[in-house]
């Protein structure tokens, strides 16, 4: 089952993080997305003006409430960066890697 067949699993405080080589081999399945130090994963997408990067803004928050796993969402001129991490297990679980597989099919 890839990434983005999978749903989010609901966390707690008390679920740990994912250790690097994990994160290594998940980083590999989602093409595109930076691995900031094993503490978040984060992407940018481009657009040609402010209202597509804002109308895909808003995909992406009918998809993270789908899953109950929300990103940070930054809108510029043309961009859209995403940046996902589990607050609660502060760092990366598999819930940021099937969010960010999710965010990429819609991209596509």
């Amino acid at each position: 089952m890839t990434l983005s067949e999978k749903s989010c699993q609901p966390c707690t405080g008390k679920t740990p993080p994912l250790d690097h080589d994990k994160v290594s081999e998940l980083i590999t399945q989602i093409p595109g997305w930076t691995n900031e130090n094993d503490a978040k994963i984060s992407k940018s997408f481009k657009f040609e003006n402010f209202k597509q990067a804002m109308d895909f803004a808003g995909k992406v928050a009918v998809i993270a409430d789908k899953e109950n796993h929300h990103p940070d969402l930054i809108v510029r001129w043309g961009e859209l960066r995403v940046e996902i991490w589990t607050h609660a297990s502060k760092g990366l679980t598999e819930n940021d890697f099937i969010l960010a597989a999710k965010i990429d099919k819609a991209a596509a």
